[in-house]
């Protein structure tokens, strides 16, 4: 795999989960870990089911999409439980997907704050990805490449952390743009 291979990074940017309707995503261009190329952005509902949606119709319209070798997601859930379905997100761009997750998950907690919600219909898009796995100090699930290509991709974006840098980015972006100021804590 080349070093400055084109990825992307999507995090959705902080909200209030009380008075916000919706929620920007923003997606960020890489060469490797190394440099970025560009930045776009949408939006989703909070807690709705546009996610999948709306990040195909963001990824497709860049002008890097041909180019494009890997997405990085921030967790599957966006805007609150706005769950990305991946499997179908991997099929409306062609690209593999990588769902990167900070902590082991408590996927029993998860699913039971869903069905609490009447949210049960979005547990089948988590249960789908299978376990996490993890790659260094993360936790990984990828759709469309194998587990060995997944952590090669790891290793060459995660530069100055061990999150990936298109993901460290576009969570850096989102917290400037609601907050005024990113805290550097991505």
């Amino acid at each position: 795999m080349k070093k400055e291979i084109r990825v992307m990074g999507i995090d959705d940017s902080p909200f209030d989960k009380f008075r916000d309707r919706y929620c920007t995503v923003f997606g960020v261009f890489f060469r490797g870990g190394s440099y970025a190329d560009g930045v776009v952005s949408t939006r989703i509902r909070v807690d709705g089911i546009n996610s999948t949606v709306k990040l195909a119709e963001m990824v497709n319209r860049s002008r890097f999409r041909t180019q494009l070798k890997c997405i990085f997601i921030d967790g599957v859930n966006m805007a609150g439980f706005n769950v990305i379905d991946v499997h179908r997100l991997h099929r409306l761009t062609g690209i593999p997907i990588i769902v990167v997750i900070r902590k082991d998950p408590d996927i029993p907690n998860i699913k039971r704050v869903l069905k609490k919600l009447g949210m049960e219909r979005k547990i089948k898009l988590i249960d789908r990805l299978g376990p996490p796995k993890k790659v260094g100090k993360i936790y990984i699930q990828h759709v469309g490449m194998s587990f060995e290509n997944a952590k090669e991709m790891i290793s060459i974006t995660a530069t100055h952390s061990y999150i990936p840098e298109p993901l460290r980015l576009a969570h850096l972006i989102g917290a400037g743009f609601v907050k005024g100021e990113s805290r550097g804590n991505a």
